[in-house]
């Protein structure tokens, strides 16, 4: 009898110990941190904790695909470019494509499935591609960080999975948030699909804000027992647009909870019109809004010396308006994909949209009527005009067949220094 009794108290304690018999212990998670952040001028309106150093789990690969955008924008690899698949990189963990050593991708499936399906091996074959080996990306990475004013954050891998001296911060977070929206416009997109291909496969996003909140522009999910549920979120809505980050999550639903109302927390003191502050490198190319007076005629002998040139030729000097492009007042210019695979005879269509008075669509084109890029020969241009959030936009649309793909077409565009997007990728 007492020998029963301790077998059953011997039992008792080993399921105890197991979990045997009692619901799962909810894993603890890190420490929550936030912050809310206006994209345009880099003010904060709520911070808590947000210098703290910790685990950002999968919100390292924004740091990855600002290395991979730089790197294509550099001509260091190209977008069409494959390559090969290694040991290690196939042997990382989910979230994964599930690639396979020895396997052959391309740069912007690659690209797709870090930023949409969050996947670990093609983060590393990125990582590799770029900078030859996973340490030393992280040693760019790293560095890259400290350049973009990232002072608490160091990393050791391009995905996020939890390593010793792997950590960053809600602030630095936010603050690359920023740096991928100005310095790689052209790539923001890809943070808001809710779904694409990538390898053959279809790959969908881990991020469900983009369907529960309005405006939600998307960034980046991560998760693990280290890190617990983090998010960056951005959302637009008129002329505001903020970032939140919440590091430390409990859930999947109170991460997202939580940034729903830091998101409202941001657009409640968000001011409508503002400087946009951009403390780095200005960009290259400018885009050019012009006067409210009626489009007057264009001066003889004008030579077609680029977009700001033509523009200022077109309006008297007073009226003319050199200041940068904001994304909600005036959208860059987009390629959409062609119907058509074939280089050699192209069909694509771009458009110029967001414009708030029907004149501004007007100058656009006649300036670039005057520039004649030949990636706009033989080219139909028209204005449509839409409503959005409430406003009326003129848009310009540009429809033709040329002898060049889209990518081209963009770079004919840059050489007149007009913003020009190729939305293929």
């Amino acid at each position: 009898m007492a020998w029963y009794g301790h077998r059953v108290v011997t039992v008792a304690l080993l399921a105890l110990l197991m979990g045997v018999g009692s619901p799962p212990t909810p894993v603890q998670a890190a420490p929550y941190a936030g912050i809310v952040m206006d994209m345009r001028s880099g003010a904060v309106y709520y911070a808590r904790s947000a210098d703290r150093r910790q685990h950002p789990a999968s919100l390292t690969k924004m740091m990855t695909l600002y290395l991979a955008f730089d790197a294509v924008e550099k001509g260091q690899i190209g977008l069409d470019q494959r390559v090969r698949v290694s040991r290690h990189a196939a042997r990382q963990p989910a979230s994964k494509l599930y690639l396979r050593k020895g396997q052959r991708v391309r740069i912007r499936d690659l690209i797709r499935a870090t930023a949409i399906k969050s996947a670990n091996d093609a983060a590393m074959v990125l990582a590799e591609a770029i900078g030859g080996s996973q340490a030393a990306f992280a040693r760019m990475m790293t560095n890259k960080a400290r350049e973009l004013g990232m002072k608490n954050t160091a990393f050791k891998n391009p995905h996020g999975l939890t390593q010793r001296g792997h950590y960053s911060s809600a602030r630095d977070m936010a603050m690359l948030a920023r740096h991928l929206y100005f310095d790689f416009p052209k790539y923001y997109n890809i943070f808001g699909r809710k779904s694409d291909m990538a390898a053959g496969k279809r790959i969908r996003t881990t991020n469900r804000l983009l369907a529960t909140y309005r405006g939600a522009e998307g960034m980046k999910t991560g998760y693990t027992r280290a890190a617990g549920y983090n998010l960056v979120s951005v959302a637009a809505r008129g002329q505001e647009r903020v970032i939140s980050v919440v590091l430390g999550g409990r859930s999947t639903r109170t991460r997202n909870a939580q940034s729903k109302k830091l998101l409202d927390l941001g657009f409640r003191k968000a001011p409508t019109r503002v400087a946009e502050q951009r403390p780095w490198k200005q960009s290259r190319n400018r885009t050019v809004l012009v006067s409210k007076a009626p489009l007057p005629r264009a001066k003889p002998g004008l030579r077609a010396t680029g977009i700001e040139a033509i523009a200022a030729a077109l309006a008297p000097a007073a009226h003319a308006s050199t200041r940068p492009a904001s994304a909600s007042a005036l959208a860059p210019l987009y390629a959409v994909r062609p119907p058509s695979r074939d280089e050699h005879d192209v069909a694509w269509q771009l458009a110029l949209g967001g414009f708030e008075r029907e004149t501004d669509a007007l100058a656009l084109i006649a300036a670039l009527t005057l520039a004649e890029p030949k990636a706009l020969n033989g080219a139909d241009m028209t204005i449509t005009s839409a409503k959005a959030k409430g406003a009326r936009l003129y848009r310009v649309e540009v429809k033709g067949r040329v002898p060049m793909p889209p990518a081209r077409a963009c770079a004919q565009l840059r050489k007149i220094e007009h913003r020009c997007i190729n939305m293929s990728f």
